[in-house]
C-alpha cells in the first residue's frame, strides 16, 4: 500500500491506479480533418503522377532503342563488307545492341540493351516478326576497338540457341556456342566456325565493322521493357516465337529492313 494513493495489485504485476489523485492528460482518437484530407490526396496525387512520368520516360527510351537499333542494322547491312548474304538468309533471329558504350566494358560491369527478332513460321520460314526487347550483361569483353560506343548484331542460326535465349539469361559461350562471324560478300557459311557455332556475333565502332566473340558474356530477354512496349505482361517467346503481338511502331524499321534484305530463309 503507498499511502494516499488507492492501488490493487494481482499478482506480482500492478494494475493501471484507480485513483491516483492525478489529473491524467485525455486522449483522444486521430481526427480526420479537410484540410489533412486535402493534404493526403494532393501527396498522393504527386506520386501517381511522378511514377506515371518515370514510366513514360522509361518507355521512351525503349522506343528509342528499337529505332536505334533498325537504324543500326540497316547502316551494317549496307557496309560494302558486312555480313555474308548466305550466312544471314540461313540466320533463324537477328539480335541488336545499338550504341554500347565502351566504357561501361569493365570486368563485372559490361551492360547493353537491345532488341531480338525472328523469322515467323513453324520453321523459321516466314517474315520477320515482332522483336523482344534483350539485354546483354557479363564479363570483360574483348572487343577493345577504339570506339566510344559500339553496335553489336548477333545471328541465330538455330531454334535450339533461339529458345535457349528466349527462355531465360543465356551465357554466351557456355550454354549456347558463339563465335565471331566472317565478314565480306563473299566469305563462305561453309566454314566450321559458321557451322558449329548457335550465334555469330559482330560489332562495330567508328566505322570499323569486325567478327567479335563475346563469349563469356550473357543475353537474356528485358521483360520489364516488353511490358512497357506492349503494355501488357508478355514472355519474350511468346512475342518472338508464337507471334502474340504486333510489330509496334518503333520496330517497323528495324523490320523492313530485314525483309527486303533477307525476305526468305534458306536452310542449310
Amino acid at each position: 500500500m503507498v499511502h494516499g494513493v488507492n492501488t490493487r495489485v494481482t499478482s506480482l504485476a500492478w494494475t493501471i491506479p484507480v485513483d491516483l489523485g492525478l489529473a491524467l492528460p485525455q486522449l483522444h482518437p486521430f481526427k480526420e480533418t479537410p484540410m489533412k484530407k486535402r493534404i493526403f490526396a494532393c501527396a498522393m496525387s504527386a506520386l501517381f503522377l511522378l511514377a506515371i512520368a518515370g514510366w513514360a520516360d522509361d518507355k521512351e527510351n525503349d522506343e528509342d532503342r528499337l529505332k536505334n537499333a533498325g537504324t543500326v542494322l540497316r547502316e551494317i547491312l549496307n557496309i560494302p563488307d558486312d555480313i555474308p548474304q548466305d550466312l544471314l538468309d540461313k540466320a533463324d533471329c537477328v539480335v541488336v545492341f545499338p550504341s554500347v558504350l565502351k566504357a561501361a566494358f569493365v570486368v563485372g560491369a559490361s551492360y547493353g540493351r537491345g532488341a531480338m527478332t525472328c523469322r515467323k513460321g513453324e520453321n523459321f520460314n516466314g517474315p520477320w516478326g515482332a522483336p523482344s526487347m534483350m539485354a546483354l550483361e557479363g564479363g570483360s569483353i574483348g572487343f577493345q576497338i577504339g570506339g566510344e560506343a559500339t553496335d553489336f548484331v548477333l545471328l541465330v542460326m538455330n531454334d535450339r540457341g533461339a529458345n535457349g535465349i528466349l527462355s531465360s539469361k543465356v551465357k554466351l559461350g557456355g550454354d549456347a556456342s558463339v563465335a565471331a562471324g566472317p565478314v565480306g560478300r563473299n566469305a563462305s557459311a561453309e566454314t566450321d566456325v559458321s557451322m558449329r557455332a548457335e550465334i555469330l556475333s559482330y560489332s562495330r565502332a567508328r566505322g570499323l565493322f569486325a567478327g567479335v566473340s563475346l563469349e563469356g558474356s550473357t543475353i537474356r530477354p528485358d521483360n520489364d521493357a516488353n511490358e512497357r512496349i506492349y503494355g501488357k505482361k508478355i514472355s519474350a517467346k511468346d512475342i518472338v516465337i508464337a507471334h502474340e503481338t504486333h510489330v509496334p511502331p518503333a520496330a517497323e524499321g528495324l523490320i523492313s529492313t530485314l525483309n527486303a534484305k533477307t525476305p526468305k530463309h534458306k536452310s542449310s
